[in-house]
């Protein structure tokens, strides 16, 4: 599969979202519908990572594809909104890298 920009991946949404006449859904309805994909994530995070297995009757997902959810989910949000993600990423890496430059331990890459 070929590199895709996150111009790219919002224009392919709105291709999928515009061939239906109820289009996008309210900013609150998509709000509960992120809220609803993090639960799921985490959900498979825990029966991943953590202590609870999975039932047997349980469906089959996977981080992957919760991880996929939130990510369409994002870009449809993004996309009502008139929001152009690859602008709101960079300017959350500039506040990361202003605001939070040393925050953190940085590994030392000398050798």
């Amino acid at each position: 599969m070929s590199e895709r920009t996150l111009k790219d991946l919002q224009q392919e949404v709105d291709t999928y979202i515009s061939q239906f006449k109820e289009g996008y859904f309210s900013p609150l309805a998509m709000l509960a519908r992120m809220s609803e994909e993090v639960g799921e994530l985490a959900r498979e995070v825990n029966h991943t990572y953590g202590e609870k297995p999975k039932k047997s009757s349980e469906a089959d997902n996977s981080i992957e594809l919760e991880l996929g959810d939130i990510l369409f989910i994002t870009i449809c949000f993004a996309n009502s909104l008139g929001i152009d993600l690859t602008e709101a990423h960079e300017k959350v890496m500039h506040k990361f890298n202003t605001r939070d430059a040393g925050r953190w331990t940085k590994i030392n890459t000398e050798t």
